[in-house]
């Protein structure tokens, strides 16, 4: 089956609200710590190797970068700025801060958010953070725990069980929970085809 989200490209990067695409059409936005694989992720999903910038220094992403789906009209991927906020000035870390915050209570084609956890270290406060904006908005939320490949199959059945479970205390059922390997593969089609079903894309 082909993949819808296969020929997503580079369309835009946005470091202040006016610098946004216009508000319409469906978005999926992905957020993620420093370090946790939200460009290996997005890489693997898309089936590209260089959509999203795997860095070497992580955190680099410092703008809302949109990615066209060019044969899906009005369809975009958003990844949202994933450093680790200990290493970014007070002031940068304000704006990214109201930044967010604006984008999340306004932007009305946003259709769901995937957050993106390394399985061995899951729902740190940023990741909390994210999927609070999520839930507020009444949006549909995806927790993605990747690097699934590191640990045993039992570790990883054990870590998606005791997240499900910390989740389903804060928000009940309104956040999905799946392993994931940007490697081995695993959960891909899982992860796509909720992606999919939130864009309303169905595939090709």
């Amino acid at each position: 089956m082909a993949n819808p989200l296969a020929r997503a490209q580079y369309m835009l990067s946005a470091h202040t609200p006016r610098q946004l695409p216009p508000d319409g059409g469906f978005e999926v936005a992905f957020a993620g710590r420093s370090n946790a694989g939200k460009s290996s992720a997005l890489n693997a999903l898309c089936q590209q190797n260089a959509l999203a910038r795997v860095s070497k220094t992580p955190g680099r992403t410092q703008q809302l970068v949109f990615f066209d789906l060019p044969q899906h009209e009005n369809r975009f991927l958003v990844d949202l700025p994933g450093y680790g906020y200990a290493k970014v000035p007070l002031d940068l870390r304000a704006h990214w801060q109201a930044f967010l915050d604006k984008y999340f209570q306004n932007r009305q084609a946003l259709r769901g958010l995937v957050v993106v956890m390394d399985i061995r270290h899951p729902l740190k406060d940023y990741d909390r953070q994210m999927l609070g904006y999520a839930v507020t908005r009444g949006l549909p939320a995806h927790a993605l725990l990747t690097k699934a490949d590191k640990l045993s199959r039992g570790a990883v059945a054990s870590a998606v069980q005791a997240v499900k479970r910390d989740l389903e205390k804060d928000y009940g059922d309104t956040v999905g929970v799946q392993a994931f390997s940007g490697e081995s593969k695993l959960g891909v089609d899982q992860a796509r085809g909720v992606i999919c079903r939130w864009l309303e894309i169905a595939p090709d």
